[in-house]
């Protein structure tokens, strides 16, 4: 129940008798006495009373008009929960007689087993989908199928199973698009929010087809009551059909033509150790690449072409990290503003591939084509990550529309905050699904099953992680998520990655998450832009970053490879912008530059934006080549954004997640230009550097000690004078740091067991405005060096190939990272 000051809200919006539903004194239908006092709930009648369907009302509908009172605020006023609503009235007979839909077929009892829509051949021979729908608490369920012309025909679910509600319907077959009606109560101050009025989207749909563009008649409550306050308790009884889009029943993999278990032979199995991840995004990937055809631009077919592939396999990556491709609906006040949602952070469908990126079809076609993709992406050994969001769904706050899970079981999805009525909200987003609940885990873990032994994928980055770690409040390493997927067989044998915070309290959570997952670590992102940016006072936490994070990760078992290190993601300024503004620019966002981070350790160069001045052109791709330098040269496992690697420009959107435009799209004219193709070459360059040598990718932790009683520290840092840091040392100011990684002394062996041995590397980083003379460590460290690397140099096609003698002097050019290899004299 409401609180005194709610209830007095409500009494001024409605404005009749001042009373909620249940309040009354039993002198209009409806009045009756409250739910729970021996009568039936809030009706105030009993069946065949004389009284017709629709002219009370229920506990907490949000309006208690008489019936046959006029519209308010222009909408019917509503129709008992649990009831379907009233028909409009047909403008003449002949077009009832057009729209009338088919009488519905017996539906059988079916099976709770397996939840969705599940084609299959039942035991007499007969073809037909069986649907199950966890739905607890409601009173009864529809499933509605539709005809190409958009008739709908309602079939009753009348067997209930542990709260799933499940029937056979004989001859619907794949193709066949549906949705669900779900009746119950109406009441939102508990949180129930029943209306069968709004049609739903299965939550195990496997296919969508048609968009979201969020009409009021897809909210569930009067969008546009006068008071917004109290809108989400007034219950709007208009039919959302025309206006969703409705789930396709999709056919199972065949079994006897080998299913899809050809992917567990075929996937790359690339361990962590060797990985490196590419972020990239279907549609933006492709929407601009003149190597593929404009009818494949923007779809997963795009994504598979062999000039896409190409580009993936020139640079060395060996896993894409794909933004959200799970069926994705656009915010409203995006649509109101003209924008779309870009990036797909607001999934509605756990099950489905995001429809508009399919170029061949949305009746189910989307599955196949997004399996030849991940096909293709294997073939290539380039693995695939999903990033995948199960802490928030596209319903938003109770103002948001009524899609999919909150018509179907409010209370059972989300978590509410006190009094029911409103949603806890520790993601941003308006809401937080609950995942504590068995069915809503049920739901995320067979989605992450779905995805790996269906469709192929290798593993996935989990948005906001820490909000599915959550147990009833906190979070919690033990929670039931995290318990469930260390356990699962399936699952736990996939890459699992976490963005380990959220934004409730206590949030914050790198570092802290079990073995098995590695984390996006925004300290190393921090730490490194602090550092080219030359405003770290110390070298301290780069030491720690450098070599792996071990003061983050250095527990339970957990390995180097637990750090995804990044300095640039999707969120923020690309690595271009990064070097080229120090203020965000999102005017184009329509939200008065207020949405996006103030915080963009950036640095211009001197000139806000664009330029024409060579000079800072020049510095901006030195430092750029900087950056991506020392991401993959650390160790971890490192991740690129698509596109950082020619210099792609959002001109300084540090939150371009409403811009599906050329602002996100890669701009693949850029390796037109010298210096940008030159930054591309680099990019290769290291990333096959990295692939060859081992010592550059280390399975175990640095321990700074010798392995052997006559071998070198396997790591050892060093001060400008070519002499061992002392801890006096770590904490002067200081622009230039100096890492030794020994390649005699990796604690790992090969797969015959013998030990792993690799050449041994000297890297400078400078970040200093000046040049600094550095001295080469000697003996027993080295005798000579070759000058592999050197970021001062804008053309990157060969290696330099200077020997320098070990105790030479030698002068490093200002904001510049030298990488040397030990050799013999």
């Amino acid at each position: 129940m409401s609180s005194a000051p709610e209830q007095e809200s409500v009494r001024d919006v409605r404005g009749e008798d001042g009373l909620r539903d249940g309040q009354r004194d039993g002198t209009e239908s409806g009045s009756g006495t409250k739910p729970g006092n021996g009568t039936e709930s809030g009706n105030g009648t009993e069946p065949g009373d004389g009284t017709e369907p629709g002219d009370g009302t229920e506990s907490g509908n949000g309006t208690a008009p008489a019936a046959g009172a006029a519209p308010v605020n222009g909408h019917r006023v509503p129709v008992p929960p649990g009831r379907p609503p009233r028909p409009a009235p047909a403008p003449d007979a002949a077009e009832a007689a057009d729209r009338a839909a088919p009488l519905p077929a017996p539906v059988r009892p079916g099976s709770p087993q397996p939840l969705g829509a599940r084609y299959r051949t039942g035991p007499d021979g007969v073809a037909g989908t069986n649907f199950a729908l966890w739905a607890g608490g409601a009173e009864s369920v529809e499933v509605c199928l539709f005809d190409d012309e958009d008739h709908e025909t309602r079939h009753p679910l009348t067997e209930l199973t542990h709260e799933i509600w499940h029937g056979f319907l004989p001859g619907v077959r794949p193709g066949q698009r549906y949705g669900y009606r779900v009746h119950g109560r109406w009441d939102p101050w508990t949180g129930a929010r029943w209306n069968p009025a709004k049609l739903l989207l299965d939550p195990y749909a496997r296919a969508v087809d048609g968009e979201f563009t969020l009409p009021a008649q897809v909210y569930g409550h009067v969008r546009d009551w006068p008071q917004q306050h109290v809108a989400d308790t007034v219950r709007d009884d208009r039919d959302s059909a025309p206006y969703v889009p409705k789930g396709v029943v999709v056919a199972d993999a065949d079994p006897e033509e080998g299913g899809d278990e050809w992917m567990d032979d075929r996937r790359p199995k690339t361990p962590w150790s060797d990985t490196v991840l590419y972020e990239t995004h279907v549609r933006g990937f492709t929407m601009l690449h003149p190597g593929i055809p404009e009818e494949l631009r923007g779809t997963y077919a795009g994504l598979a072409h062999p000039a896409a592939i190409s580009h993936l396999t020139r640079l060395g990556v060996t896993a894409v990290e794909l933004m959200p491709v799970h069926q994705f609906a656009h915010e409203d006040h995006l649509l109101r503003r003209g924008l779309r949602n870009y990036w797909g952070y607001n999934s509605i469908g756990y099950f489905a591939p995001h429809a508009a990126y399919a170029a061949s079809g949305t009746r189910g076609q989307q599955v196949g084509e997004f399996k030849r993709m991940v096909r293709a992406l294997h073939d290539a050994g380039i693995e695939v990550v999903l990033d995948v969001v199960y802490n928030h769904t596209a319903e938003a706050s109770e103002l948001g529309p009524t899609l999919s899970f909150r018509g179907i079981d409010n209370r059972g999805y989300y978590r509410l905050a006190d009094g029911s009525r409103r949603y806890a909200d520790y993601t941003g987003c308006g809401n937080t699904l609950h995942v504590v609940q068995p069915n809503v885990l049920r739901l995320i873990t067979d989605s992450l099953r779905y995805w790996v032994t269906e469709m192929g994928v290798d593993g996935f980055r989990f948005d906001l992680a820490a909000a599915l770690a959550r147990s009833m409040h906190d979070v919690d390493m033990l929670s039931p998520f995290l318990a469930v997927i260390a356990q699962d067989p399936v699952l736990r044998r996939v890459k699992l990655i976490a963005e380990p915070w959220d934004v409730g309290s206590g949030g914050y959570q790198v570092g802290a998450f079990p073995p098995l997952w590695t984390e996006w670590n925004d300290r190393y992102r921090d730490t490194v832009r602090d550092f080219w940016r030359g405003a770290h006072p110390d070298v301290r936490d780069l030491g720690y970053r450098l070599s792996g994070s071990s003061d983050l990760y250095a527990w339970g078992g957990r390995r180097p490879y637990a750090s995804v290190n990044f300095i640039t993601s999707h969120d923020g300024f690309t690595l271009r912008d990064l070097v080229s503004y120090e203020h965000k620019h999102n005017a184009a966002n329509g939200e008065g530059n207020r949405d996006g981070t103030d915080g963009n350790r950036s640095w211009n160069c001197g000139v806000e934006g664009e330029t024409d001045d060579t000079a800072v052109r020049a510095l901006r791709r030195r430092q750029l080549r900087n950056m991506v330098t020392t991401l993959l040269l650390s160790t971890g496992v490192p991740m690129l954004v698509a596109g950082d690697e020619m210099g792609r420009t959002q001109g300084g959107n540090n939150n371009a997640y409403c811009q599906d435009n050329a602002t996100s799209w890669v701009d693949w004219s850029l390796l037109g230009d010298p210096g940008w193709r030159a930054l591309a070459t680099l990019v290769s360059r290291l990333m096959a550097l990295r692939r060859d040598h081992p010592v550059l990718r280390r399975r175990a932790f640095f321990s700074g000690r010798p392995q052997r009683p006559d071998g070198l520290r396997d790591l050892a840092w060093f001060t400008p004078r070519g002499t061992e840091m002392t801890e006096r040392d770590w904490y002067e100011p200081t622009p230039t740091l100096g890492m030794y990684l020994s390649g005699t002394d990796i604690p790992q062996r090969d797969p015959e067991g013998r030990p792993v041995t690799d050449d041994s590397f000297l890297a400078v980083l400078h970040t200093g405005h000046r040049p600094a003379v550095c001295t080469l460590p000697g003996p027993p460290w080295a005798d000579a060096y070759e000058l592999v690397v050197d970021t001062s140099l804008e053309d990157q096609d060969g290696p330099p190939g200077t020997t320098l003698r070990a105790g030479v002097r030698l002068t490093v050019p200002e904001r510049s990272v030298l990488l040397l290899r030990v050799v013999a004299e």
